[in-house]
């Protein structure tokens, strides 16, 4: 045979290495990471609650608690919600309690590299206990004043060489405090017993880039980076001024997502702050199941 006719022959029938098939989107199911909030909102009439269970392990004390996501989607594009906190030491205590109004700017879709984006209003109302502590600092569940937090939320997603998806979510945040603090005795605030006076907290801000491997349809992988930057906390009284300085901290929160269902998943992870400066370090294990009605 001709040599030609042999390898045109050979080019003709030799097998093609199939390339990995794109999970397609709708397929993958998620929980989301541990801290970073979802750039999407629900459509109208549905609902989204996400309760978590944690211990907030520091080198001398465990602190219970919870913290639950109540989303309801009111509008196109809008979502509203609230965001309570409960103590769980010694009984269960109210923390502050945050609601939350979020409106979706984008829409991600694949081929496109236009990513989800939401803007976000939160409003914190101090119902939480945070002075007159006594002998025990961990009854301590809110600052006391009122908080306004402006947010930018993004989310887009990749595929990955094996076809299989990676989603990742990048939240910005500017917390503002709007009031000075009535502080008596012992607080949040470093003071001490019989101390009068009032505090006036820093600002406050935050950047959390997480990523999410769709390993299987029900099994994820899930990572948080999160960095925290709080400026200095004034404390005036009884002749005394105290300040807390600037602080910073670097979180990085790995878990593990398992979905039932599309609407139904489980998220197990952990939290670690052990790089920053005039920051606690601390282990948060954490337990969370979302809810999509």
């Amino acid at each position: 045979m001709n040599c030609r006719l042999l390898v045109c022959s050979f080019l003709f029938t030799a097998p093609v290495l199939a390339q990995p098939a794109h999970e397609p989107l709708g397929d993958a199911w998620w929980t989301g990471p541990m801290l970073a909030p979802s750039a999407g909102t629900l459509p109208p009439g549905h609902w989204l609650v996400e309760p978590y269970v944690y211990d907030i392990k520091t080198a001398h004390a465990d602190n219970y608690g919870s913290r639950a996501y109540v989303i309801y989607g009111l509008l196109d594009r809008f979502s509203v919600g609230v965001i309570p906190i409960l103590g769980l030491n010694d009984g269960i205590g109210l923390g502050d309690l945050t609601a939350q109004a979020q409106y979706r700017l984008t829409q991600f879709q694949p081929g496109s590299w236009v990513p989800t984006m939401s803007i976000v209003a939160q409003e914190t109302f101090p119902t939480g206990t945070y002075d007159r502590l006594g002998t025990n600092t961990s009854n301590a569940l809110g600052a006391g004043a009122y908080a306004t937090t402006l947010g930018f939320y993004s989310q887009t997603c990749f595929w990955m060489p094996n076809g299989r998806i990676l989603r990742a979510r990048l939240d910005l945040s500017q917390v503002v405090y709007s009031t000075k603090v009535h502080v008596d005795d012992v607080s949040v605030y470093g003071t001490g017993p019989g101390f009068l006076g009032r505090a006036l907290p820093g600002l406050s801000s935050s950047a959390d880039l997480a990523a999410e491997y769709s390993a299987t349809q029900r099994w994820v992988l899930a990572l948080d980076a999160a960095y925290g930057w709080n400026g200095d906390t004034r404390v005036e009284g009884d002749n005394v001024q105290l300040h807390s300085g600037w602080s910073e901290s670097l979180a990085l929160a790995p878990a593990v997502e398992y979905n039932m269902s599309s609407r139904i998943g489980v998220l197990l992870g952990v939290r670690f702050i052990d790089i920053g400066r005039n920051t606690t370090h601390s282990v948060s294990p954490a337990l969370a199941v979302n809810m999509v009605y």
